[in-house]
Parts: C-alpha cells; sequence; structure tokens
C-alpha cells in the first residue's frame, strides 16, 4: 500500500477545513436561521450542504477515510460545470446565478491537487472489492 506523505496529509486536511469554514460561514447560518417553510430544492441543496460540512469536520481528523466525500464533491461540481456552466458559456446565455455559482465551483480545481492518487489506484482501483455473498469480512 502506497505511504501518504505528511505534506499530504495536511493538504487534505486543509481542504476539509475550507470546506467546513467556507460552509459554516456561509451555508449553516442559512440553516440555523431560516423561517418558515422551504421551497424543495434550495431547501435540499442547503441541508446536502449542511451535511458535507460535517462530514469535512470528520475529514480532518480523518482525512484517507473521509476521501470518497471528496470525490462526491468532485464529481457533481465537474458533471456541473460540463453539463450546465460550460454549454451556458458557449452559448452566450450565463446569466448571473450561473456565474455566481460558477466561480464557487472553480475552488474544484484544490480537490485533485490534494487528493493522493497513488492512495486512491491501491485503495479503491486495484483493492479488490468486499464479497458480494458468503460470510463476514475479515478487516
Amino acid at each position: 500500500m502506497p505511504v501518504v506523505s505528511m505534506f499530504r496529509l495536511y493538504l487534505l486536511r486543509a481542504v476539509y477545513l475550507l470546506v467546513v469554514v467556507g460552509l459554516g460561514l456561509m451555508i449553516w447560518p442559512l440553516i440555523i436561521q431560516h423561517t418558515g417553510s422551504w421551497q424543495l430544492m434550495p431547501g435540499v441543496v442547503k441541508c446536502m450542504l449542511g451535511a458535507f460540512s460535517l462530514l469535512a469536520l470528520l475529514g480532518i481528523r480523518y482525512p484517507l477515510q473521509m476521501l470518497p466525500i471528496l470525490f462526491w464533491e468532485l464529481g457533481w461540481k465537474l458533471i456541473w460545470l460540463i453539463r450546465v456552466a460550460l454549454p451556458a458559456w458557449s452559448s452566450g446565455t450565463m446569466d448571473d446565478a450561473t456565474a455566481e455559482t460558477l466561480f464557487e465551483c472553480a475552488f474544484v480545481v484544490i480537490i485533485p491537487i490534494a487528493i493522493p492518487w497513488r492512495y486512491v489506484m491501491a485503495n479503491y482501483v486495484r483493492k479488490a472489492g468486499d464479497p458480494w455473498r458468503g460470510g463476514a469480512v475479515a478487516r
């Protein structure tokens, strides 16, 4: 199994901390101070981002075990950038809300820099998966 350097672990912790602080300042006040009912999708988005920030808090302590939440973050932002922002930009129809979200999503570039890709390949791509049937798995 590849060894992950202390520098890379601290880089991951910095990414998780950035998520915790950023969402802590932007999302949690909206969740805590909101009164009344929410429209469906704004409510879903705020709650998902709140849960993501709580999981990122765990990532500060367990940076390698919490890598899947960074995969999720990288995945949804790349999909959004390719399927929403890029077509709007290339057709000249990007509105202010899309441009603002594009700016917020642009910070996704730090995630692939922080991820220890050799560790990911060894533990998520090449490593045998858990059995589909049979007895318990020894860890």
